[in-house]
């Protein structure tokens, strides 16, 4: 059944890629919806065998073929599934399946060429996250890694003819490359050392071996790993490729860069725990990475006006508190929020997506205003998904945040804590800020252009795009005003939104009287060697100063948790983090609901900081200065104009030169007279009886 799910959307990709062209839009659109739902039916039924088993015996594995053998080193085509994978392709398939049939109206306008290229990639796409998953070994998870990759190249590019789509496309696959190139020398670190590249044999092999307190070849090795999951999870310093991926259109922007293929560095970490956990210098890269990037993309998406801009820096800073969590130890966590965070981003960017089909192709949040009376629907999805990453009580983003936030602060990694509360209180911040700009206030659009854009200028916009387009998925015109989106696009905002409130409540924590289902659900794949047999000691986390801490919670099996003071604790920064949400919520509605005015007499008075925030703390100005141009610069002055035009050309060119020249001198020899050539036969005769009678 493994195979089959990711069959499921490739077959879907190859139908839309050789016939797609002749396929009219609602043959094309539903191959590719069908193959999704197949494959979340499919992920369906495997989860079920999975959540029916014993916890030791979680674990479907389905060994396909040998891929390739090299001398001793084989390297076979194996599924597996665990309660780790059996999360992500629910997540996959699931969110993807509402994507897809969001897609089928958003992209209506599309020609039919261009519709079924669009779900083909988005099939493909599909196919190679779900190989990363269920892959059961580095080179098969490599190469899902390698394919999302692609994938995110020809989705982030696929307007192609519009140059700031195909820059975007190539940022990202360049960036990419970067992460991509220290996976592979990762894998060759951890075969040199276990002899194997298979996850379960790795975590068995490095379950027996202490703790490495000094950096040594595990924390190489794990630290090559995490600088692959920084270019996929776009973390400080690779993040740079992620908001400019907005260039997509919409619907790539929520299933590739909200809910999957980004996650895919959070998710390798989880499924190397072990090999992680004995690598506590490394832990604490990853753990100091995430917090700085959280915080660092929470500042800037303060003052962003785009409205998917804002969405991609919060998606940063959402990575960032997962990999906090990994870096503590919280595998647990980081994969709980991993898996709320799909629901509320994949609901934002759709929403966004609806906003701008309404706006006629604007994403500037400036010309917006007053579209709550409009869009409804909309709106209110929208509040749901901004109130559940903000960490609004009763939501799903206030059981995963706060469950990273307490983890932190447990393990005794106390700065990280305030940075993660501090990121808290932007993130409330910046997403009602959104609400209120786009929302609420005075109208700032005209409506006659919102409403029924003409066709070159819906063609010209593109997502930017144009999808506001003048008809909805069954042709009727909309005049004068923006307007609510189709079923196929409000549909999939609806459930989203109850997943947003409902996805939390298989994570609530023991202090709030829960079981925290999820934690004890994961635990064997983090540690499948405690399942079988005792925890091997020095396998705790590390504090710190590189010693081993008070063990994390992703150390053991989840144990009793009736330690008042743990709880006194845990609800104390619940309170914390509540207390700072709805600061941060009242912050946005007095500065962009009540008093807009101030808040540009506090981007006047900070200027400096303002204008910093505003160029994303000129990241991208300060690559291209050490890094691009002189990369460009030397390639035209040095590798152009000197080796190639002067030395390689030169050599070339001279060669020739030398070879018509001297022929050229040799052709006077051939005059065509036989006293010449009677001549010199007779005289080289001559020169040859001369030096043997001279020796």
């Amino acid at each position: 059944m493994l195979l089959f799910i990711i069959l499921a959307p490739f077959i879907g990709f190859l139908i839309n890629a050789t016939l797609g062209r002749r396929l009219p839009k609602t043959v094309s659109g539903g191959v590719a919806v069908a193959a999704m739902l197949v494959a979340f039916g499919l992920s369906l039924a495997s989860a079920a065998q999975i959540f029916g088993a014993p916890a030791d015996g979680r674990v479907i594995e389905q060994a396909v073929c040998t891929w390739f053998t090299s001398g001793d080193f084989s390297v076979p085509f194996t599924l597996r599934l665990d309660p780790l994978a059996t999360v992500m392709i629910l997540v996959v398939t699931g969110i993807g399946s509402l994507i897809h049939i969001y897609s089928t109206s958003y992209m209506h306008e599309e020609s039919d060429p261009e519709y079924a290229r669009y779900f083909s990639y988005l099939n493909l796409f599909a196919a190679f996250m779900l190989t990363l998953v269920l892959g059961a070994n580095f080179p098969i998870m490599f190469v899902g890694w390698e394919g999302v990759g692609l994938c995110s190249y020809l989705l982030i590019g696929f307007w192609f003819t519009k140059k700031s789509a195909s820059d975007a496309g190539k940022k990202a696959f360049v960036v990419n490359r970067i992460g991509d190139f220290a996976f592979i020398l990762g894998m060759f670190g951890a075969f040199v050392t276990f002899g194997t590249l298979d996850f379960k044999a790795i975590a068995e092999q490095v379950a027996s071996m202490p703790v490495e307190l000094t950096w040594g070849v595990l924390s190489v090795t794990t630290l090559l790993f995490f600088i692959g999951a920084t270019g996929k999870s776009a973390q400080i310093p690779l993040f740079i490729w992620l908001p400019d991926a907005m260039e997509g259109p919409t619907p790539v922007s929520a299933l590739i860069h909200a809910a999957t293929m980004v996650t895919a560095g959070v998710y390798m970490i989880g499924r190397n725990a072990e090999l992680f956990a004995h690598a506590p210098h490394t832990m604490q890269v990853v753990a100091v990475i995430g917090a700085l990037t959280a915080l660092m993309a929470g500042t800037i998406g303060l003052v962003q006006n785009d409205i998917k801009r804002v969405l991609a820096y919060s998606t940063v800073s959402q990575l960032g508190y997962m990999f906090l969590a990994m870096g503590v130890g919280a595998f647990s966590a980081g994969v709980f929020h991993l898996y709320t965070h799909a629901f509320f981003k994949a609901l934002m960017f759709l929403g966004s997506g609806s906003v701008i089909h309404a706006m006629a192709g604007e994403q500037d949040m400036r010309k917006m205003g007053g579209l709550k009376k409009y869009m409804p629907i909309t709106y209110w999805t929208f509040v749901i998904g901004a109130a559940a990453i903000a960490g609004v009580p009763g939501l799903a983003g206030f059981f995963s945040k706060d469950e990273i936030l307490f983890q932190a602060y447990y393990t005794g990694h106390t700065g990280l804590w305030v940075i993660g509360a501090l990121t808290g209180l932007l993130t409330a911040c910046y997403m009602f800020r959104l609400i209120f700009m786009t929302f609420h206030g005075k109208e700032r659009f005209d409506a006659g252009r919102a409403g029924s854009p003409s066709p070159a200028a819906a063609h010209a916009a593109h997502d930017d795009h144009g999808h506001g387009h003048a008809h909805d998925a069954h042709g009727h015109g909309h005049h004068g005003t923006p307007h609510e989106s189709p079923w196929a696009m409000a549909l999939p905002l609806v459930l989203l939104a109850v997943g947003s409130v409902g996805a939390g409540y298989v994570g609530v924590p023991h202090a709030l009287g829960g079981s925290n289902a999820i934690e004890t659900f994961l635990h064997p794949s983090f540690h499948p060697a405690s399942v079988h047999g005792p925890a091997v000691a020095g396998t705790h986390g590390s504090g710190r100063d590189g010693s081993p801490s008070r063990p994390s919670p992703a150390d053991h099996a989840p144990a009793s948790h009736d330690d008042p003071a743990k709880t006194h604790t845990e609800l104390t920064l619940m309170g914390v983090s509540t207390v700072l949400a709805f600061v941060g919520i009242g912050l946005a509605a007095f500065f962009f609901l009540q008093r807009p005015a101030a808040a540009d007499a506090v981007a006047s008075s900070l200027a400096p900081v303002y204008r910093l925030l505003l160029n994303k703390y000129y990241v991208d100005e300060i690559y291209d200065a050490a890094i691009v141009h002189p990369l460009r610069d030397g390639s035209s002055s040095v590798l152009w104009k000197t080796v190639d035009a002067r030395i390689i050309d030169g050599a070339v060119n001279g060669t020739g030169l030398l070879v018509r020249e001297s022929a050229g001198a040799l052709r006077l020899l051939q005059t065509g007279s036989l006293r010449v050539y009677a001549a010199s036969l007779f005289t080289g005769v001559l020169l040859v009886l001369g030096y043997f009678l001279a020796r």
